[in-house]
């Protein structure tokens, strides 16, 4: 048969893109908006490659009709979009503004007119600089403010939007935000890293009760985690010590109190160095573990690790280019290794397998739950050809072989209910600036003119047919 017949998704299957506010909106200064600690750090000297900021990004907030009609034309029929913190709740506190609640309106209003469901994803790394300045996460309070936040957006979209996530990527809010350094707030403290983590779960627990209280029946509230695919570099006892080490790390301090109400024993007691965990109060963890509705998985790359006393310290491939591991209570004497394979213009290896692991470990985690894939995707250095097109082959075979894990991971059981490829379109990649392009469709950053790769029109086919199409299908 042909490819396109065997490789066929459920029909009620999310076909959607990914973006976040910082990322692409601009208009850092327009109705009431203030500071978000990605404002502060972008504008910091030495922070950011090229010294980019996302002070006008992709312009999204004065052109969202046009991109709304873009993903209509593609055939998406859904969108994962985060709401600016900043925009909404200027100081972090008090009342709503209404002409940034007005801005997601509009949004929202756009999104449902095409037929596009709306994700909703309430933070997404913009923490209101105000907060930050009053300790940030490794502080309980920003936790009890998350949550007045939710309800607060909750109320105002609850009647439009049906799918909600409360936090994207916590891992990299805490260890690269406060631990690396590499993310805003840029702070190096280990100690700050796992109070973070904790206030993030915390947050996380606090805003889905806030959601649950004003959302209606029906409503879907998850959590977006870029829990790592990590593998011992051999079966040694000490590699198979070191993996157990870094996946407490980089999962468990996430999935184990939100998922199964407690942090695993093997991280406690590899931070009592650092920590007693003394941060964690009664009724945290159970305030934490609140049932979902649905999970999210984010995937781009498997780590690889061994015990230095097996293998000397080789090239990283930890997911996320330049962040260190080094600053992690626990990681101290583990060795992080290149994995095998192609690598996108990031240096991330690509590893289909690892993303078909993830499912169906998270299957395992969380039976029961409806899981969606809330990105996945990969950078490259596009540009326009001479016939005014953008062609992105490595980008469709990237596709193609990670959906088609997708895909064979549904057939083996696990509840994969839609998948949305990071991004949308090419913007600010964090501490990269510009230099980097995700999109799946081109953006001139001279002009912001927008130009669909050869990758959007072969996701769109995939999106509308529900059929992956051969590679070579455009």
């Amino acid at each position: 048969m042909p490819e396109s017949k065997t490789v066929a998704f459920p029909r009620d299957f999310l076909w959607g893109a990914a973006t976040s506010a910082y990322q692409i909106e601009g208009a850092v200064a327009e109705d009431g908006r203030t500071p978000s600690i990605w404002d502060t750090f972008s504008h910091t000297p030495g922070r950011i490659a090229g010294g980019d900021t996302g002070d006008i990004a992709v312009d999204h907030y004065h052109r969202y009709r046009d991109d709304v009609a873009l993903m209509a034309r593609l055939g998406l029929n859904a969108y994962r979009f985060s709401v600016s913190w900043p925009r909404v709740q200027p100081t972090g506190r008090g009342p709503a503004a209404q002409a940034g609640l007005d801005f997601y309106r509009r949004l929202v209003d756009e999104l449902l007119a095409h037929g596009i469901k709306p994700a909703l994803t309430l933070y997404h790394w913009d923490l209101p600089q105000e907060l930050e300045d009053a300790g940030g996460w490794p502080e309980r309070e920003t936790a009890l403010r998350f949550a007045e936040y939710a309800q607060l957006v909750g109320e105002a979209f609850g009647d439009r939007v049906q799918q909600w996530i409360t936090l994207n990527e916590p891992w990299c809010s805490a260890f690269l935000g406060y631990g690396s350094g590499v993310h805003a707030p840029g702070r190096t403290d280990p100690l700050a890293a796992l109070r973070a983590a904790h206030h993030l779960n915390l947050a996380h627990g606090l805003g889905v009760q806030a959601l649950r209280s004003v959302l209606p029946a029906g409503s879907s509230i998850g959590v977006s985690l870029n829990s790592q695919v990590v593998r011992p570099l051999s079966q040694d006892p000490a590699d198979l010590a070191a993996a157990r080490r870094i996946d407490d790390l980089a999962c468990g301090v996430f999935h184990g109190p939100m998922l199964h109400g407690a942090y695993p024993e093997t991280l406690l007691e590899a931070t009592r160095s650092v920590t007693d965990w003394s941060h964690v109060l009664d009724g945290d963890l159970r305030a934490i573990a609140q049932p979902l509705d649905a999970l999210g998985l984010n995937y781009y790359t498997p780590a690889l690790v061994s015990s230095p006393a097996t293998q000397p310290q080789g090239p990283r491939a930890d997911g996320h280019g330049d962040s260190p591991y080094s600053p992690w209570p626990g990681s101290e004497d583990v060795a992080f290794h290149q994995t095998p394979g192609d690598r996108t213009e990031m240096g991330w290896t690509i590893d289909p397998g690892g993303l078909y692991e993830l499912i169906m470990r998270y299957s395992r985690e969380a039976p029961g739950v409806p899981l969606y894939i809330t990105e996945n995707g990969a950078a490259y250095p596009d540009k326009v050809d001479d016939d005014g097109r953008v062609h992105d082959p490595e980008r469709i075979a990237y596709l193609h072989s990670h959906l088609s894990a997708v895909h064979r991971a549904v057939a083996d059981g696990a509840e994969v209910r839609g998948y949305y490829l990071w991004s949308l379109m090419d913007n600010f990649e964090w501490a990269y600036g510009y230099a980097k392009r995700f999109g799946a469709v081109y953006v001139d950053y001279a002009t912001l003119a927008r130009i669909p790769k050869s990758s959007a029109h072969w996701y769109g086919k995939a999106a509308r047919t529900g059929q992956l199409p051969p590679v070579d299908a455009v």
